[in-house]
């Protein structure tokens, strides 16, 4: 394998999860966000098949891809400070604290689902177990996502519906409130929402960590053959897919309580799928994929442009479509604002090494001496 393509899978897998995360995000960007659990929302039957598919395919699972490249960046890090005779520890707290200076202004400003301060707290947990070998890694990776499958449903279905008042504030607010009004909603909502946040995604964020970590100290991440990607796609993309539209058709239209439950816990064994279908797929790309690779590598960028942009079109304050198109044109509209960033992104790294926020967290990172 040449180092060229021992580099290729990150970077087809976090182009992948910019998509995947996105169409989920606007679900609760482009439309209320305080239903319940049980209740998936879509009001037509259109509606209705958008979240099915939406939920079959991507909800939670995306968020697992992002969250096992967290852990592959940490491998890497740890990579470049000792080539580069650096002090990982100072290296590694800045860049939590610059992801949770991030994640704060953003979950605040723009999207009150951020998962940029959950990465930062839990992060300092992976900081903990960096040096455990990578099958100790694996277990408690395998061990977090089982204690994620059992604690979400209770946790999640104890959250009462809002009160008909509070969802026709948040309409108004949302729809007809200036720039400041829309941002104090946000930021309350996020301050409600992240403890929970924490304790549900934060317990599946640190076991894809912790399996992101070990594919770096196996050599997996670097190897997109390896035959345990294969296998994980043979055993698990066909039983997890099955599974999760299975599981998302009993959230939308049969007992919702049940198909929550099965949708979150079927959701590991498709990423695992999903992992081994883009293993398969990382092979090296032409002229125009290639461009797209490199500005999915700006990942950071391109999560944090999306939540701007698709905020500021549903929001009164911007376009005002908040409420007012159906789920499959407002998904349409997120991959579209998505590709658009991609571009623009593809453009700006033609001239700068770094897409615009990544050279934010670089700055905070290396700040104090490091060098860059």
């Amino acid at each position: 394998m040449t180092e060229s393509s021992r580099a290729l899978m990150p970077d087809y897998l976090r182009l992948v999860a910019l998509f995947g995360i996105v169409v989920v995000n606007v679900q609760y960007i482009a439309f209320s966000s305080l239903h319940g659990i049980v209740d998936p929302g879509g009001i037509t039957p259109a509606d209705a098949v958008t979240l099915w598919l939406v939920n079959g395919l991507a909800t939670l699972k995306t968020y697992g891809l992002f969250s096992f490249m967290f852990g592959v960046g940490l491998g890497f890090l740890m990579r470049s400070a000792d080539r580069q005779g650096l002090a990982f520890g100072r290296i590694y707290r800045n860049r939590m604290l610059g992801l949770l200076f991030l994640g704060i202004a953003h979950g605040c400003l723009f999207f009150p689902g951020d998962i940029l301060v959950i990465y930062a707290v839990v992060g300092t947990i992976l900081y903990r177990v960096r040096s455990w070998p990578a099958g100790r890694l694996v277990r408690l990776g395998a061990a977090l996502l089982l204690v994620q499958v059992v604690i979400a449903p209770p946790i999640l279905l104890s959250i009462p519906d809002a009160p008909a008042d509070m969802i026709a504030r948040e309409r108004e607010i949302i729809t007809r409130g200036s720039f400041a009004e829309v941002v104090l909603f946000r930021a309350i909502g996020f301050a409600f929402a992240l403890p929970v946040f924490l304790i549900v995604q934060g317990t599946a964020a640190l076991g894809w960590f912790c399996l992101g970590l070990a594919a770096v100290k196996t050599g997996m991440i670097d190897n997109a053959a390896h035959p345990l990607w294969r296998r994980a796609r043979r055993a698990c993309l066909g039983p997890g897919l099955i599974l999760s539209l299975g599981a998302a058709a009993a959230w939308q239209w049969g007992p919702g309580v049940a198909g929550a439950a099965l949708t979150i816990a079927v959701a590991p064994i498709a990423t695992l799928g999903y992992l081994g279908l883009i293993a398969a797929t990382a092979r090296p790309p032409g002229p125009l994929l290639s461009r797209a690779l490199v500005a999915g590598g700006s990942s950071l960028s391109i999560y944090l442009g999306h939540s701007i942009l698709l905020s500021t079109l549903f929001a009164g304050y911007g376009l005002g479509l908040w409420g007012a198109v159906d789920r499959a044109t407002a998904t349409g509209i997120a991959l579209a604002v998505t590709l658009a960033l991609i571009c623009v992104v593809a453009i700006w790294r033609m001239r700068f090494s770094l897409g615009p926020f990544e050279w934010v967290l670089r700055r905070i990172t290396h700040a104090g001496g490091a060098r860059a």
